[in-house]
């Protein structure tokens, strides 16, 4: 069987190609729900991570700590056939709330290690000139934070779409659970396998290519 017989059975053959577009959009879906919700929530971590309160500092830290060194797989087994197994959601969605608590603990951290390498000389002088808290937070040490973390946040997004690869285990196709299945009806594992991971590849480089474009717009604003 030829190179192009062997791709018509994998890609074309049964509808196969509606299929990974279906495992696709499940994957990406997924993937921008849950770094939208984690990226807001991990902000409101990382506020209790530093607040003035000791039980609340404690309360946050300890939350960083379970969620960051838990596997997610694990996690979503536990949320799903544990705490919402009687629930109506659906798997997406329980996978999404998963993800999202996931990715909190990740962003948390990486806001408040920004926060503390951003120059605190420059939020006093504001401060003195007259500037609120909230002014000198938004106008000075924000920007600094998002230059900080901008690299680190994109290796996160590019990691959170990895980890969705294990979601099939809750019963979602997404796009690795297409691949093997279709692997597995084709008999053409290898071959299949490299297609997905392509594919995971190209997600990659999309993520890539926006935080580019974001650079790229911001130096041109300034």
């Amino acid at each position: 069987m030829g190179l192009d017989e062997i791709l018509y059975k994998i890609l074309i053959q049964g509808g196969s190609y509606l299929t990974i577009l279906k495992g696709f959009r499940a994957t990406v879906e997924i993937s921008v729900f849950s770094m939208i919700f984690g990226t807001l929530l991990g902000a409101f971590v990382c506020a209790l991570r530093m607040s003035r309160v000791k039980v609340v500092r404690f309360l946050a830290t300890m939350y960083i700590v379970v969620l960051r060194g838990s596997p997610v797989l694990m996690l979503l087994m536990l949320m799903y056939y544990g705490i919402f197994a009687r629930s109506s959601l659906e798997a997406n969605t329980i996978a999404v709330i998963t993800f999202s608590l996931n990715v909190a603990a990740h962003v948390a951290e990486l806001l408040r290690a920004s926060i503390s390498a951003t120059d605190k000389g420059q939020v006093e002088a504001a401060r003195t000139l007259g500037f609120s808290r909230w002014q000198a937070f938004r106008l000075i040490t924000l920007p600094q934070v998002v230059t900080i973390a901008k690299p680190v946040y994109q290796s996160t997004v590019i990691n959170l779409i990895q980890w969705t690869s294990v979601v099939g285990y809750v019963s979602i196709t997404d796009l690795t659970r297409v691949i093997n299945n279709i692997a597995s009806r084709t008999m053409q594992p290898m071959i299949t396998i490299i297609i997905g991971m392509l594919i995971y590849l190209a997600l990659a480089y999309i993520v890539h290519g926006l935080f580019t474009l974001s650079d790229m717009l911001q130096a041109r604003a300034q």
